[in-house]
Parts: structure tokens; sequence; C-alpha cells
């Protein structure tokens, strides 16, 4: 059985915390938040967590110094820095330490979402080929369906499938069958075959 991709968020703000939560685990993501920075440290070395999302304005302790003390007990683990506070200074001291990206507040939550599966892919975090399809499949149905200012619920009108199917198929929980993914990419107006470019 594939194990889900273990995210932590690290952030002193209890509302990110929750909506960065909420929107994760319903792409299917295992996800911690801790809003404390001086016990991040403990839980990384006690669990184990693919990705770590860090903000770097907190109290008690900086993201730029909690990022160097992860890497001096974890050379390996994809961190994604987000800040309200971008600097020239915060972002070439973050590449230093190797984190895969640096995100500025307030960001869209589809860039967001791209950035956690370009992480996934480029870092290998999911190697069965079966659920990366799945992901990528239906990041591209909600995208088109969003850009065409769809709802779930209209593009099962559309289709003839139900809203449970398509949400289900979007957060990569089930797969689509190739009659299905025809009769999206119809009411999309594209082709099927867009759905396997680029995998």
């Amino acid at each position: 059985m594939l194990k889900k991709v273990r995210i932590l968020i690290v952030d002193d703000d209890p509302d990110v915390c929750e909506y960065l939560e909420s929107f994760l685990k319903r792409d299917g993501y295992d996800v911690r938040t801790i809003h404390d920075p001086t016990k991040v440290l403990d839980e990384i070395k006690n669990s184990r967590y693919q990705i770590v999302i860090l903000d770097l304005k907190m109290p008690r302790l900086s993201g730029v110094d909690l990022l160097k003390s992860i890497r001096a007990v974890d050379t390996d683990i994809c961190i994604i820095i987000y800040t309200g506070y971008p600097s020239v200074d915060t972002a070439i001291e973050t590449m230093k330490q190797q984190v895969f990206d640096y995100i500025k507040k307030p960001f869209d939550i589809e860039d967001f979402r791209a950035v956690i599966n370009r992480a996934i892919k480029e870092k290998g975090l999911i190697m069965s080929p079966e659920a990366r399809v799945n992901i990528e499949i239906g990041n591209k149905i909600r995208t088109l369906r969003h850009a065409k200012e769809l709802t779930l619920k209209q593009l099962a009108n559309r289709t003839g499938l139900s809203v449970s199917l398509i949400s289900q198929i979007e957060l990569a929980k089930t797969s689509a069958s190739v009659s299905t993914l025809y009769k999206i990419a119809s009411a999309l107006g594209i082709k099927i075959g867009y759905f396997f470019s680029d995998l």
C-alpha cells in the first residue's frame, strides 16, 4: 500500500496552519502543524516527514535559524519557505540551505499546490506510478474546472457523473476509467490525451 506523503507545517499563526492543513489533507496528504518553532527539531527527529513548510518570521526562533538547525539533522528533507516579509537577504540565506522554493505571502492556493506537486515529482516522494498519474490527472481536471469557473456540481451535470466521483478523482483518491475521463474531457472542451501529456 502506498504511504501518504507526510508534511509538517511550521507557523506561529494558528489560522494559517489550519487553512493549509485543511487544503493539504483534502489533497490526500498526511499533515501535522506546529506553532512553536522550538519543538520542531524533536518532531523531525522522532517522526518521518518528506516535506516541511516553514514560515520565516516567528517569535522565539527565526525561520532562518530553524532552517539551519533542521539541515544539521536532515540534509535530504524537502523544505518550502513562505513568508510575508520577503527580502533578498533571506532568499539568499535560505537558498544556501537548499530550500526547494521560497514563496511570498499572500499566495494563490493553486500556485501553492503546484509547488507541492512539483516538489513531490522532482524529489520522487511518491514511488507508485499509478499514484503519480492519479495526482497529475486530478490536478489537471481541477485546474481546468476552476479556469472555466465550473463547480463540481456543474461538471457533474455536464458529464452525467456523480459529484462524489469527480471529487474523488480530483483528489487522486480513485482512478478514473477511460470512459469517465472521456466524459470529463468532452465537458471541459479538451481532448482526452491532454490528461496524459507530461506524465
